[in-house]
């Protein structure tokens, strides 16, 4: 694990944003809800599709961050990052070896939304994190350029390709840390909101299909690291999980990755039931 660096925001309030491709929507409603309530992050981390929505409030952390993130959640529809038919995609596959589609249209759409380019230009000190294949560890970005950065927390393996930066080859932040508590409480965060898709609250069950044995595994490792951090906090450090308010079933979740087409009913969802719950956390009642 890299060195966390300069502590931001020691003591103050940490925007905790987790990865889970299309469901990574319900985040923009979480975000709404803290807004409404006047609570604004001193400190943003975010992994894969948390990467994306983080590093927009983190370079505008006021109300209108979620009227762009609606713009950025209807253009992942709209400008198909995705696409291509069965045939393409194989083609793609057969070219590379490696991957199903290419990063190009994500970066575009990225620097259509980003007001600024590097790390430096944020409002607000903003990391993320992917996994290293060369060292086979979490690696944290925390300066430099910012589109390169999110392009390699969202590198998901056989979507997309490895991001590759100064000679070292990046995949997906899910794999190393996919609710990543624990670097927010070592940047000195007391307070914490954790924004995540709602796979945390799906009961878990074996797997019966060939393709959800990788899928339970995942959530697995996940579901411990996430527990484990919970668990380990220190004296004096607030965490509150938002809820997502997606209905709570078993599974893990929506494998249909192309599919954004629920992305403003997801944000709606999540706006409501964070609300409420915020609401009934300053009553005393959370």
């Amino acid at each position: 694990m890299s060195s966390p660096g300069v502590p931001a925001g020691e003591g103050g309030t940490a925007f905790v944003l987790g990865g889970g491709g299309v469901l990574g929507a319900a985040e923009v409603g979480m975000l709404q809800a803290l807004f409404d309530r006047g609570i604004r992050p001193d400190l943003i981390v975010g992994t894969s599709v948390g990467a994306i929505n983080g590093a927009l409030v983190a370079a505008d952390p006021t109300p209108s961050a979620v009227d762009r993130l609606r713009g950025v959640w209807q253009d992942l529809g709209a400008r198909r990052i995705f696409a291509g038919s069965v045939l393409t995609r194989a083609s793609t596959l057969v070219r590379t070896r490696t991957h199903l589609h290419p990063r190009e249209p994500l970066r575009d759409l990225l620097a259509a939304h980003l007001p600024v380019r590097t790390f430096a230009e944020l409002e607000v000190p903003f990391q993320c994190v992917a996994a290293s294949i060369e060292r086979a560890a979490e690696h944290w970005f925390t300066d430099g350029a910012l589109i390169d950065a999110v392009l390699a927390s969202c590198a998901v393996p056989g979507l997309l390709p490895a991001v590759e930066l100064d000679g070292e080859h990046f995949v997906d932040g899910g794999l190393v840390h996919s609710i990543p508590v624990g670097r927010a409480v070592a940047l000195g965060a007391a307070t914490i909101y954790v924004l995540h898709v709602g796979r945390i609250d799906r009961p878990l069950r074996p797997p019966t299909r060939p393709w959800e044995v990788g899928l339970v595994a995942f959530e697995i490792a996940r579901r411990h690291r996430f527990a484990a951090d919970l668990a380990a906090l220190p004296p004096g450090v607030t965490v509150h999980v938002l809820p997502s308010g997606d209905p709570v079933v078993p599974g893990v979740g929506n494998l249909r990755y192309r599919d954004f087409s629920g992305a403003a009913d997801r944000i709606d969802r999540a706006y409501a039931a964070a609300r409420d719950f915020l609401a009934g956390r300053e009553g005393g009642t959370a």
